[in-house]
């Protein structure tokens, strides 16, 4: 088949929301284009669209329907024909597609630690008792609770900029970016301290970026197969599986780390009770192929584990 390539008169249309790192995202992926089909800016138009997750500001996400908080819209206009591709941040896609799209190319991913932000400590552990931590995450207010409890964490919601803003207004001492949004976004002079993950395991799929099609799209997925990365693409499969397997979302106390080491994959899974009163984990390492099976086998050991209600 010969692939129809996108020019400035019919140009490519690549679907995002509209937060400063998510432009970024959509950026580096038009850029990645362009470079693998030696074509222009203008073969390509970045869409933005408004998702729920960033039209609801006054409520925590865990209040709201808990799955494509920040994927919904997109996907609509994906079906629609309105856009050609999608732009995600992988660790707020639900792990299962609505019917007609997919989702199998993904950038090279970055730092997948979480950061510690503040104007006034160097690190978690330098936080004296009564220290107010702010985050919307559900994940890291169960890491918290679990292993800092002396802490008091309060509602933190807003992109980069907004929750930076915050921290100067004393609104917190100390907040989490993902050190991947930072490092994206060119965000040097932010004052952050990249966590261990032994100390606080990331989110499932955190700092990679994933790319959604029409499943019919043969233009498409020629296009995104030379910019898809494999080895981030192993990892995922792994993580997500977890995920799946878990039937967790973006705002399930769920984390997840896979890492690579010659054709031997390593996988690290932890679940929390909301308030950090048990935490499980889990740990398992194989052939890259067994990746997938390696995350489901998981989440099955661990929901054996919790028993029923543990995410109650």
């Amino acid at each position: 088949m010969t692939l129809n390539l996108p020019t400035p008169a019919h140009a490519f249309k690549i679907g995002t929301r509209g937060s400063p790192l998510a432009l970024a995202q959509a950026h580096e992926t038009r850029e990645r284009l362009c470079k693998a089909f030696d074509l222009p800016f203008e073969a390509f138009t970045i869409v933005v669209i408004k998702v729920t997750g960033d039209q609801i500001l006054d409520k925590p996400l865990r209040e709201i329907d808990g799955k494509g908080l920040f994927t919904r819209e997109i996907e609509e206009a994906l079906l629609a024909g309105d856009i050609d591709i999608a732009v995600h941040s992988t660790k707020d896609m639900p792990t299962l597609q609505p019917g007609g799209l997919t989702m199998n190319c993904y950038l090279p991913r970055e730092d997948v630690r979480d950061a510690f932000v503040s104007l006034k400590y160097k690190g978690l552990d330098d936080m004296p008792e009564g220290a107010v931590v702010g985050t919307s995450s559900t994940r890291r207010r169960a890491q918290l609770a679990a292993r800092f409890p002396h802490l008091n964490v309060v509602e933190f919601r807003g992109n980069v900029q907004t929750r930076l803003m915050k921290l100067d207004q004393g609104v917190a001492d100390a907040t989490f970016l993902a050190t991947a949004g930072l490092r994206r976004l060119g965000m040097d002079d932010v004052p952050y301290t990249p966590i261990d993950p032994e100390q606080m395991l990331p989110a499932i799929a955190q700092g990679a970026i994933g790319i959604e099609r029409r499943a019919d799209d043969d233009r498409a997925a020629q296009m995104l197969a030379a910019i898809h990365d494999v080895p981030t693409g192993h990892r995922l499969a792994a993580e997500r599986a977890l995920l799946a397997g878990l039937d967790g979302s973006c705002e399930t106390p769920i984390a997840g780390l896979a890492l690579l080491d010659g054709d031997t994959l390593s996988l690290r899974g932890e679940i929390l009770r909301h308030d950090g009163s048990r935490v499980l984990v889990d740990s398992d390492s194989g052939p890259i192929a067994k990746g997938p099976d390696m995350g489901r086998a998981m989440a099955t050991r661990l929901l054996a584990e919790a028993g029923e209600g543990f995410f109650d």
